[in-house]
């Protein structure tokens, strides 16, 4: 488990001067604590876990949306670091959590267009999808020099505009379904 500090993210660009823009660090942090959150789904209720993500999503959203970008590096990229284990534990975490309710039909998936018949996705290959992103993202910022940091952010915020803003927004549609029309066993706190 690698991400529970959540200082951890913030802590190396803050004893540089930082040329990062002023989100960044906010949305380090955000990474950090949606990680720290899945890696402790086990440990949640369905109801817990829906109410989570349905406030950390949103965040991450408009967080990786307005980053702002300095200098930007044709080949920004983001090593993968995230051992396909730790991606399934990760994602069958979330599984046993929300049993039959992890499942949904996906009507924006680019292959709905050609089928008669509905797509089932699943809420935790979503989000440990996102999870696999951020993960590597914090891998490679902790300890980075601002360099590595803003190159990494730019992988990051493009393989958001090209695919897990996709992924986050299906899945918080999922989410919001579950939360909203009485699909999980217990009652929501209001």
């Amino acid at each position: 488990m690698a991400h529970t500090d959540t200082d951890s993210a913030s802590s190396s660009s803050s004893s540089s001067s930082s040329s990062l823009a002023p989100n960044a660090l906010a949305f380090m942090a955000l990474c950090n604590e949606y990680c720290v959150a899945l890696e402790h789904a086990r440990e949640s209720s369905s109801t817990e876990l829906v109410d989570t993500m349905l406030r950390l999503l949103p965040r991450l959203y408009m967080t990786a949306t307005d980053l702002k970008l300095v200098g930007l590096n044709d080949e920004a990229y983001i090593d993968s670091s995230l051992e396909e284990d730790f991606y399934e534990a990760i994602r069958c975490g979330v599984e046993s959590v929300l049993g039959p309710d992890d499942t949904y039909l996906e009507v924006f998936e680019e292959d709905m267009k050609y089928s008669d018949t509905p797509i089932a996705a699943s809420i935790s290959e979503g989000l440990a999808d996102i999870f696999q992103v951020l993960y590597n993202f914090l891998e490679m910022v902790k300890d980075a020099p601002d360099a590595i940091m803003e190159m990494a952010l730019q992988a990051v915020k493009e393989d958001f505009e090209s695919y897990w803003s996709r992924v986050l927004c299906n899945v918080l549609r999922a989410l919001n379904h579950l939360r909203y029309s009485g699909g999980l066993d217990s009652d929501f706190d209001e």
